[in-house]
């Protein structure tokens, strides 16, 4: 059992090539990079430096070519494709950009979904989905559909839906992308007061603003790890 200060997250020699047409690109290149419980990071750096292949590992949605990985002490670098949807299921909640929440669902299915392939009962799911959105401020939109809501509620379901199932940690790619300032501000302060409450947090940004509120930001240039901007 982990405990925070605990490393939750540990990558050694990490490597990711796309090989396309005999053209070969190296998306990620000898990352090695520790993560502890209860840490807000942020990976930041320009388009096209690896950014959203490293979330995409840390989420068991895709596997590197070279190095390894493991999540609270589990080697999760050589999982088969099932295996890896257990542990995501399991111990590992998503926020996207784009919010991806499933319109012909209402605001309470979109939330219990992830919940119904854990064998749950019904009394507990619906447990899990209240708590959830009661402390992202939707309980009151429990039945409405996504396209009923803003685009800064519709992130807030989404943000339920990652918690939900309370997982070991939360992945955020640019989850702040497609929302105004006001709206991404608020958003920024939910994940701020989740991460105060023991969420362990890894958050792809390119907002400087947004990057600061982490406890420590990981900066990528060419698939490799560098010195924050600004740093000595």
């Amino acid at each position: 059992m982990t405990t925070p200060g605990d490393a939750l997250i540990t990558l050694e020699g990490l490597g990711k090539t796309f090989l396309t047409d005999e053209v070969e690109t190296r998306a990620l290149v000898d990352v090695s990079l520790t993560v502890a419980v209860g840490e807000f990071v942020a990976i930041s750096g320009p388009s096209g430096c690896g950014k959203t292949t490293l979330l995409s590992i840390l989420g068991l949605l895709d596997t590197p070519s070279a190095g390894r990985y493991r999540l609270a002490g589990e080697d999760v670098t050589g999982l088969t494709a099932t295996e890896r949807a257990r542990v995501r299921n399991r111990q590992i909640g998503f926020i996207f950009q784009a919010f991806n929440l499933i319109g012909e669902l209402t605001v309470e299915e979109n939330v219990a979904l992830p919940l119904t392939y854990r064998g749950m009962t019904v009394t507990e799911q619906r447990e899990r989905v209240a708590d959830a959105l009661a402390r992202v401020g939707m309980s009151h939109r429990l039945k409405h559909y996504p396209a009923q809501l803003s685009g800064g509620q519709q992130q807030r379901v989404a943000v339920a839906r990652a918690v939900a199932g309370k997982p070991a940690i939360l992945l955020a790619d640019e989850p702040t992308g497609n929302l105004d300032s006001a709206n991404g501000e608020q958003v920024m302060a939910l994940l701020a007061a989740l991460h105060g409450a023991g969420s362990t947090i890894c958050m792809v940004t390119h907002d400087p603003r947004y990057a600061r509120l982490a406890d420590r930001e990981v900066h990528l240039f060419d698939g490799a790890l560098a010195a924050p901007a600004g740093a000595a």
